[in-house]
């Protein structure tokens, strides 16, 4: 298969899993708004890609990426709401808040993370009954205090915003990179838990390739919200500045900044070759590249 025709199937996989969640009304109704609005469904394909990577059959990972994918929409769903970015459109349609109000957006973004957990945890067809847990724990850690919820809580609390590159690729790396690295990790796991003979590297590799991947994926985003129209990234540009936000183009310029997307694909590509890998990494090499020149 081409990258693309890969890339296609584990996000279909997911799709098809995802609407058969929440399809009651009310609270529910809410929670599959964001939930099924689209986008490129980047996380929990990185799972189902690290679970073939290392040796294991996508279908046993899919309860894993779609609690990622949950995960990451009650994210976006707050980050959205008028006391964080304040933004009125996602992935081209009106966000959550829009639509609902605060107070149902907020619920569902609430019920939305429970799900997560409650999705992986009862996660079975594993030859290692723990390997729920093991996901929990990581998924737990990327977004939780030390992670993702960190990350968000500092790039809010600043009015001015980090003052140089290295603190702004901390935040990000916590905001970004730690849910990234908890998707990556847990294809791995899941493939362990099928009984894949795995290379112990694996994991650590796997959330080293995310933690660049996350730099890059930032970075770029950050570009395209100065570069890109709010027709093509289907969301407004500009909000970063509007609201004054240190961002890296603020602090290093566009070209210094495309630099940087290069640099850190190109070492989340050479990273991988640290370990080895029972299904291969041209899949994961390619998607590298692909985030690293998208233009949403």
């Amino acid at each position: 298969m081409t990258y693309q025709e890969q890339y296609d199937r584990c996000r279909d996989m997911v799709e098809e899993r995802l609407a058969q969640y929440f399809t009651g009304k009310g609270l529910e109704e809410v929670m599959r708004y964001s939930l099924l609005a689209g986008g490129k469904r980047v996380r929990p394909v990185l799972t189902l890609a690290f679970c073939e990577a290392a040796g294991g059959q996508a279908q046993i990972a899919l309860d894993f990426a779609c609690a990622v994918e949950m995960l990451h929409t009650y994210s976006l769903i707050h980050d959205d709401l008028p006391c964080m970015d304040n933004d009125d459109l996602r992935r081209g349609k009106p966000t959550c808040h829009k639509v609902y109000g605060e107070t149902a957006a907020v619920l569902a973004g609430d019920a939305l993370q429970a799900a997560a957990f409650n999705t992986l945890l009862r996660s079975k067809g594993f030859s290692r009954p723990d390997t729920p847990m093991i996901a929990g724990q990581i998924l737990a850690e990327g977004a939780g205090p030390e992670g993702m919820c960190l990350g968000q809580y500092w790039d809010t609390i600043g009015k001015d915003g980090p003052d140089d590159i290295e603190k702004l690729a901390d935040i990000d790396d916590r905001k970004t990179g730690d849910l990234l690295r908890a998707a990556c990790g847990m294809g791995v796991v899941a493939a362990i838990g099928s009984g894949a003979k795995v290379d112990p590297a694996c994991i650590k590799v796997a959330m080293d390739y995310a933690g660049y991947l996350g730099l890059a994926f930032q970075i770029q985003d950050d570009l395209l919200d100065v570069i890109s129209t709010a027709e093509v990234l289907g969301k407004p540009i500009g909000s970063d500045v509007e609201q004054g936000k240190t961002t890296y183009v603020t602090l290093a310029g566009v070209e210094q900044c495309r630099a940087a997307v290069e640099r850190y694909t190109a070492a989340a590509k050479e990273v991988l070759e640290q370990a080895a890998w029972l299904g291969g990494t041209q899949f994961l090499r390619e998607l590298a590249d692909e985030l690293g020149r998208r233009e949403r």
